[in-house]
């Protein structure tokens, strides 16, 4: 009996045959799923949408709003963050049966934090597609001028060497 170490390809690989002779003989991929779909037994999305924290019965401890400063509410989250932290060790070492609100709270800290950056997910993928077409203006930008000066140096060669022609 013999035995592969790899498994055939699937049968579908002959649909690609004349490919190299004739690009368009191959299926047309198939379409974009939308709305919604099922994988491995879960439902997902192709909507993307942060659900909020009252939605995940987690409790706000932001306003809400469009409005909100990021950075100072990160911050404020952040400094309550420490003094929970500060507040659990002190827990821990006077009364260590009560360390569980503590933990509860970091918890839910955590939770809200977690919350406030991936809302600022879209913003950040914004800024970074804007910085990669910024670089890409700018090589192209260089490597236009690296073309014009060399272009400028093979006219010089150029010009010298019909001088030198015109000389002899």
């Amino acid at each position: 009996m013999a035995t592969a170490t790899y498994p055939p390809p699937p049968p579908y690989y002959r649909l690609y045959k004349d490919y190299l002779q004739n690009p368009k003989s191959a299926p047309e991929p198939p379409p974009p799923i939308e709305r919604t779909y099922v994988c491995f037994g879960a439902n997902y999305t192709t909507d993307y949408v942060l659900p909020s924290l009252e939605e995940q019965g987690v409790r706000r401890l932001y306003p809400n709003g469009p409005n909100v400063d990021f950075k100072k509410e990160l911050r404020s989250l952040n400094r309550e963050l420490q003094l929970h932290l500060l507040e659990l060790a002190d827990v821990l070492i006077e009364r260590p049966s009560q360390y569980a609100r503590r933990v509860e709270d970091i918890s839910l800290i955590f939770k809200n934090l977690h919350h406030l950056l991936n809302s600022l997910r879209p913003h950040q993928a914004r800024a970074t597609l804007i910085h990669i077409l910024e670089l890409q203006i700018q090589r192209r930008k260089q490597a236009v001028e690296d073309i014009k000066r060399r272009r400028e140096e093979a006219q010089k060669l150029l010009k010298e060497a019909l001088g030198t022609l015109d000389g002899q």
